[in-house]
C-alpha cells in the first residue's frame, strides 16, 4: 500500500506556443471589431439574440402578471405611493430627531456653559 500516484504536472508555458488567449468571435461585417466586441460585452451577447431573450422572458412574465391581475399601472403607481411615504417619514423622522436635539440642548446647553464660566473663574 505504499505505491503513491502522483498527480500530473502542469504544462511548461515554454510548450504553449501557438494557443491565442483572443475572442473566437468575430465582428460584425462592415462593423469595427472593438465597437461590436465591446456591445457584444455590454449585452452579454449579440444584440439580436439578447432582444430576443428579453422578448420572450417580458411575455412570460407580463402573462403571469396579468393572471394574478396585476396591471403595469398599478405597479407604477405602488411605486410612487412608495417613495411618497418614504419621504414624509423621512422628513417626519428628520423633524423628530431636531425636536429631540432641541429638547436636550436645553439641558445641555445651560449645564455646560455653567461649568465654563465656573472653569474660567478658577483659572
Amino acid at each position: 500500500m505504499s505505491d503513491r500516484v502522483e498527480p500530473p504536472r502542469p504544462q511548461d508555458p515554454a510548450s504553449w506556443q501557438g494557443v491565442s488567449w483572443k475572442d473566437s468571435k468575430q465582428a460584425a461585417p462592415g462593423a469595427p471589431a472593438a465597437e461590436a466586441s465591446a456591445l457584444s460585452r455590454f449585452l452579454g451577447g449579440s444584440p439580436i439574440a439578447v432582444f430576443t431573450r428579453l422578448l420572450l422572458m417580458s411575455l412570460v412574465v407580463g402573462a403571469l402578471l396579468i393572471w394574478l391581475d396585476i396591471r403595469p399601472y398599478e405597479i407604477f403607481r405602488a411605486f410612487e405611493r412608495l417613495f411618497q411615504r418614504l419621504w414624509y417619514m423621512g422628513f417626519d423622522a428628520i423633524r423628530e430627531v431636531a425636536s429631540y436635539i432641541v429638547a436636550g440642548a436645553m439641558i445641555v446647553v445651560p449645564i455646560w456653559l455653567l461649568l465654563r464660566l465656573m472653569n474660567m473663574k478658577n483659572r
